[in-house]
């Protein structure tokens, strides 16, 4: 847009240059030739000097004109051009001081350039992220906050019964207060992650690795606990190395949270089985339980901050952020952490899949 305004403006100047040329030189040429008597026939070498003399002079006055009005053609068109750009730049700047303000709901209207326009719609981007950015950041401080005043209600309330001798100071009481104070300990540690994974600021420390050895050392260190209350904790890992790019750490912790919650669905007797598979793209993680399965409900808002399933056998231990968090590391990985069950009574499958790493190869760890 901006090259073709430019070669407008200075196709108007010489337009407006010729004209002005094409108009003047012959009447400067005439004037002069009539003052200086007409040429007559036998004009000879002096007279064709003098004609062309005065045919330089006239196209030499007529462009010198011409040059003139152009360039007073040409730097009109350009104020009119130049208020036509300057006109939504100046919109667009007052609304990103608007949005630095605070103000994220301004929005500022397309102009018919198609350069300003896209300017105008990473604006108006610009404005709905932040806008939205503030009302998740003011959800989550109302959930902390909300989170926040159980375990302390209840340490309150064991505190001033000791004071008023009502209860008596005994491991048993503190230990109740204790509890509480590592549930606010877990909770602060896990709003931290979960403000570091929803802000990008993860700092994810990749390498290529096999996700067979992460899933299966996950499963190693799980396993006695599966044990203990009765649950049958097994593997599905191929023959194949299934490489991914990914923070060992951070992926380790992903399945772990999928696995305890798994163990926390499941009654003894059940079984969990968590698999690998790959294809040319993706690795695949899937946790799978026979446990006591989703609802529909229940399944859109499993990834909620703060949303417990009612009723979950040991739902009310954890601080209700961990898949929030888990997802987040995924989607942080390029990834993706999804749900499915078939119904209550009928278990669960959680499904992580990763890009898969170009060259197994250089696989760590396999």
């Amino acid at each position: 847009m901006w090259p073709v305004t430019h070669l407008l403006v200075a196709v108007l100047g010489a337009v407006a240059t010729t004209i002005v040329v094409l108009v003047l030189a012959p009447l400067i040429f005439d004037r002069r030739v009539g003052m200086g008597g007409g040429m007559g026939t036998g004009a000879g070498q002096g007279n064709r000097q003098q004609l062309v003399a005065d045919v330089t002079i006239a196209v030499t006055q007529a462009l010198g004109v011409g040059l003139v009005v152009g360039a007073l053609t040409a730097a009109a068109a350009g104020i009119i051009v130049s208020a036509r750009v300057t006109k939504p730049l100046r919109a667009m700047s007052a609304a990103a001081r608007r949005i630095a303000a605070g103000d994220y709901d301004v929005r500022v209207e397309r102009p018919a350039d198609d350069e300003l326009a896209a300017l105008a719609d990473d604006v108006n981007t610009l404005g709905a992220a932040l806008a939205e950015t503030e009302r998740r950041r003011t959800r989550l401080l109302g959930e902390v906050a909300h989170e926040m005043r159980t375990p302390l209600t209840i340490i309150d309330g064991y505190v001033e019964g000791m004071i008023d001798g009502i209860l008596p100071a005994e491991p048993e009481q503190l230990g109740k207060v204790s509890d509480e104070v590592r549930r606010l300990r877990r909770l602060s540690d896990d709003v931290s992650a979960l403000s570091r994974a929803e802000e990008g600021r993860l700092g994810l420390v990749r390498e290529t690795l096999d996700v067979r050895m992460l899933v299966g050392g996950v499963v190693e260190r799980l396993r006695a606990q599966a044990e203990d209350v009765g649950i049958r904790l097994t593997t599905v890992l191929p023959t194949e190395s299934c490489a991914a790019y990914v923070d060992g750490d951070r992926i380790g912790q992903v399945i772990t949270n999928l696995i305890g919650n798994a163990l926390r669905a499941t009654e003894a007797g059940g079984w969990i089985e968590a698999a690998v598979s790959a294809s040319a793209d993706e690795v695949t993680i899937r946790v799978v339980d026979s446990g006591e399965g989703l609802a529909e409900a229940e399944l859109q808002r499993i990834f909620e901050r703060f949303y417990r399933v009612p009723g979950r056998r040991g739902g009310g231990s954890g601080s209700g952020i961990g898949l929030t968090i888990a997802r987040g590391i995924v989607r942080a990985h390029g990834g993706e952490l999804t749900a499915a069950s078939e119904g209550p009574g009928y278990g669960s499958v959680f499904t992580v899949t990763l890009p898969r790493a170009e060259e197994a190869g250089q696989t760590h760890g396999s």
